[in-house]
């Protein structure tokens, strides 16, 4: 048996003594099986925890995958270059200006319409609607939109709410500019918060804080309220609760499929031959997401409204929420992965590190128990 070699240096000291960690005895070799290097053998762990590392199916939903470079030789070098004249230089101060008009049309007839017609609840309704759905067709216009809509248009109706993928918060003004829907969103700072507070309220939206437990069962009262008023515009949720690269989708929450309604899919996939559209928010702001949007040659992306669906009988709400997210993958040509969104944004539970360390404490014990045998 290689004996375990005794402290020789400086740097010894500081290195922890295997012995001091394991039972009193197990070190021993009954009839000259067991060694310390057998005990000890964590290459099923090892493995396990490169096999994570090199296929991290989480991680990759929320990085964005760069194109393959092209302007890499003397001849398509320049065309870049020229390319990139005209979409800052040109395109850039073009979209700019098409944006701050479209600020001025809604800004001057929404705040007139949001205050002069209170006693005319209907038709200040009517006209919100509208004007959101413009300053919404004026953003898309900023990024050049090539938005094709297939499928018959959502309308207003009782006991029903609409869930599509999400890759960003541009996910939301595409489908605005179409119809005024109702959105549930995680609550933003800034300018974005801002309008939330103001503008999106007047067509029903709901904010939440992902941080307050509390915000949850309030959120939920409100779900349920909206989805039974007649006169309540289209309910629009993502289910995902994180914007996902556009390559997969991760677990649907079940809230949007037990409100008792029927739920109306909508699947949302882009073209990024010409710009990523995926927004990741820890790297970047909303503000500078639109900026890049904004220098690109143009935004491209489908958009299918599903067929609606209902509850089976028998099934379970997170079942039901796993065979529409089955629905939209399939329609949008994404890939399922079984991850939770929300792990983005909070580290692993302890329960999960404390099962990986019973795991290899039983391994440990069945070993010792195998050569008492």
């Amino acid at each position: 048996m290689s004996k375990i070699l005794p402290l020789n240096s400086e740097l010894d000291l500081d290195r922890p003594n295997i012995e001091e960690y394991l039972p009193s005895g197990s070190i021993q070799e009954p009839h000259g099986k067991l060694r310390l290097h057998d005990l000890l053998n964590i290459s099923p762990t090892l493995t396990e925890a490169a096999g994570a590392i090199i296929d991290d199916s989480f991680t990759r939903c929320f990085k964005s995958i760069p194109p393959e470079p092209w302007n890499w030789n003397v001849y398509l070098f320049p065309l870049w270059c020229l390319g990139v004249v005209v979409r800052y230089l040109i395109l850039f101060p073009l979209r700019a200006l098409v944006l701050t008009l479209g600020w001025i049309i809604f800004l001057s007839a929404y705040f007139p319409v949001h205050f002069l017609l209170k006693g005319h609840d209907k038709l200040r309704e009517k006209l919100e609607r509208f004007l959101v759905e413009l300053i919404c067709s004026f953003f898309v216009a900023s990024w050049t939109g090539v938005v094709k809509y297939h499928g018959p248009r959502p309308s207003m109706r009782p006991k029903q709410v609409f869930v599509a993928n999400h890759t960003s918060m541009i996910d939301f003004i595409i489908l605005e500019q179409m119809t005024a829907f109702a959105v549930i969103m995680q609550k933003h700072p800034g300018w974005v918060g801002l309008l939330q507070g103001t503008i999106l309220e007047s067509v029903g939206s709901i904010w939440f804080n992902r941080s307050e437990a509390k915000d949850r069962e309030i959120v939920a009262k409100k779900l349920r309220d909206h989805v039974q008023g007649a006169d309540n515009n289209p309910l629009l949720i993502f289910p995902e609760g994180t914007c996902v690269n556009n390559h997969y989708t991760v677990m649907f929450k079940k809230g949007a499929f037990e409100l008792g309604c029927t739920v109306c899919p909508i699947a949302i996939k882009y073209n990024k031959i010409f710009v990523d559209a995926f927004w990741n928010s820890r790297k970047q702001s909303f503000t500078m997401h639109l900026l890049q949007l904004m220098a690109s040659w143009a935004v491209v992306c489908d958009v299918w409204y599903l067929e609606p669906q209902n509850l089976k009988p028998g099934e379970t709400p997170i079942e039901f929420a796993e065979r529409v997210r089955d629905i939209i993958s399939v329609r949008a040509g994404l890939k399922k992965v079984p991850w939770d969104g929300y792990l983005k944004y909070s580290r692993p539970s302890p329960k999960h590190r404390e099962r990986k360390q019973q795991n290899f404490a039983e391994s440990v014990l069945r070993r010792l128990e195998e050569n008492e045998i």
